[in-house]
């Protein structure tokens, strides 16, 4: 990923807690031929592995695992992002830009075929997205029901073997920054204003 030194984040804790909250990512490899994408919710266990491991599952159909080796395959992680407006600047002359935050994680993937491994990484995932429901779902299931929908999809574990974190946020234009997050927060779009609150936060 093309990152200048304004915009490079390398503090693991903060790469790690953007793509533990940033969970829905992209996972990306080439079958030799032509490149491949599967989207799906991706699980960050910090602790297993030097740099951490990524656990996530696809529909044993798509064919994307099944090309999976010993190449690394990336794993790309978005957050807030915004159109900039020129006219939200205080210095000119300006053009139009775009705000945003990304990660890219680099690993070798691995299927998981021991059943009460995978049965487990389910569900972690289970947890970390109920867990703070007030009308939570346990993810109690019978057996054989379970078993019969695992048998449909394929676990994967990828040990991560560099990251790279990109928050484009008008670092390179202080003088510029308060006003474009100034109109961030009056536009409707959430999104936009989520891009806001990241830019005051890293600002």
């Amino acid at each position: 990923m093309y990152t200048p030194a304004h915009f490079q984040i390398d503090d693991r804790d903060t790469l790690n807690a953007f793509m533990r909250q940033h969970s829905f990512a992209t996972i990306v490899s080439s079958d030799g031929n032509v490149p491949q994408a599967t989207h799906t919710p991706v699980l960050l266990n910090p602790t297993q592995g030097p740099h951490g491991c990524l656990l996530s599952h696809m529909a044993r159909a798509n064919p994307q695992w099944r090309h999976f080796s010993s190449t690394e395959v990336l794993v790309i992680f978005t957050g807030p992002h915004a159109y900039i407006s020129p006219a939200w600047y205080v210095t000119e002359p300006a053009v139009p830009t775009w705000n945003y935050t990304a990660v890219h994680a680099y690993g070798i993937p691995r299927i998981v075929t021991q059943h009460d491994r995978f049965a487990q990484m389910l569900h972690d995932l289970v947890e970390f997205y109920e867990a703070e429901r007030p009308n939570r779902w346990h993810g109690t299931l019978p057996a054989e029901f379970r078993d019969g929908l695992m048998k449909g999809i394929v676990g994967i574990e990828i040990e991560i073997t560099r990251l790279e974190g990109k928050f484009k946020l008008s670092q390179n234009r202080p003088q510029d920054a308060p006003s474009v997050i100034a109109a961030l927060q009056d536009s409707m779009d959430q999104t936009d204003r989520d891009t806001a609150k990241m830019m005051q936060e890293r600002l």
